[in-house]
């Protein structure tokens, strides 16, 4: 069973900065693709952005390109999402998530197969 644990969240002000780390454990599989995904009061999650791990696809939400960047350190099992330029709208509980199988594009939330606790990132 894959453990995904979440940091980094906390509040921020429009037009900040703020960087999310996600360190799996317990990885019996290699996981070969891993993303953030958020969820905000009554609305659906979003697919925020993925990456191919040990490649150099990554890929993104509309919402959120050119102000997200998503990376990664295979060495540490560790994602990074590096959020810039941050909005109220972006307000919400971010969740890490992994898989072990390859997937070409931004992956829906509903698809992957473990996913962290969430860590909340509050913009005002």
């Amino acid at each position: 069973h894959v453990q995904l644990v979440e940091s980094g969240g906390g509040s921020v002000q429009a037009g900040g900065s703020r960087r999310l780390s996600c360190a799996a454990s317990r990885t019996s599989v290699r996981l070969n693709y891993m993303g953030w995904f958020r969820q905000s009061p009554g609305k659906e999650r979003e697919g925020v952005a993925s990456i191919v791990i040990g490649g150099d696809s990554t890929y993104y939400a509309d919402s959120v390109k050119g102000r997200f960047t998503i990376s990664q350190d295979s060495a540490k099992n560790t994602v990074y999402l590096q959020m810039n330029s941050l909005k109220p709208e972006d307000t919400a509980m971010y969740y890490c998530a992994a898989d072990q199988w390859f997937y070409n594009g931004l992956r829906k939330p509903v698809d992957y197969h473990n996913r962290g606790q969430g860590t909340q990132v509050t913009v005002s």
